[in-house]
């Protein structure tokens, strides 16, 4: 009885540590009018992909630390932002505003049909998704937060999502693989 326990627990904790792979998507950037996918970036070592909205008070206190991490690991790991919210002020027209009033420079996606969105589990905005690129098959190796202090900067402590870049680009293991994001919920159609 406690082999079969113990085997029960085992494969659990691996199904558990293993990364979940990704199957690629092709949506629509407001800023250019182009087509992204992740073969986008078949040479990067990871993408970072940022579920976002136009209207969540939580993503404006993040705008800034998202823009220093895309400046940050712009060639190794990019960052792209994607909007699955179905609201009016979220409509693509509106995104596209939004972008141009921000001057994001990093891709910003429109994902209306919440296809990409559920694929991740996506449920807050912002909620990080750090995938890595294995010879061109992406998989999450985090989810989640993107450190421990949403509302003030200087007071926060732990930076899991730049942590787990790190640590993923020394090809280590992250052994913080998710954390419960904090911000707006995403509404499904």
């Amino acid at each position: 009885m406690i082999r079969i326990f113990i085997a029960i627990h085992l494969m659990f904790a691996t199904l558990a540590t293993q990364a979940q792979q990704v199957a690629d998507f092709s949506l629509t950037n407001v800023i250019t009018g182009s087509k992204v996918s992740l073969a986008t970036y078949p040479s990067c070592s990871g993408v970072v992909i940022v579920f976002t909205s136009n209207a969540c008070a939580y993503d404006e206190y993040y705008r800034d630390r998202i823009d220093a991490l895309s400046k940050e690991f712009h060639d190794r790991v990019p960052v792209l932002l994607i909007n699955s919210s179905v609201d009016q002020i979220e409509s693509t027209d509106n995104m596209t505003r939004k972008a141009q009033q921000l001057g994001l420079t990093v891709p910003y996606l429109a994902d209306k049909d919440q296809t990409v969105m559920q694929r991740f589990g996506a449920t807050k905005t912002p909620q990080a998704f750090l995938l890595k690129n294995d010879g061109g098959n992406f998989s999450i190796v985090y989810r989640g937060a993107i450190d421990d202090n949403a509302q003030v900067k200087a007071d926060v402590r732990h930076n899991y999502l730049k942590d787990a870049i790190e640590i993923m680009l020394t090809n280590q293991k992250i052994e913080t693989s998710e954390v419960r994001p904090v911000g707006c919920s995403i509404r499904k159609k």
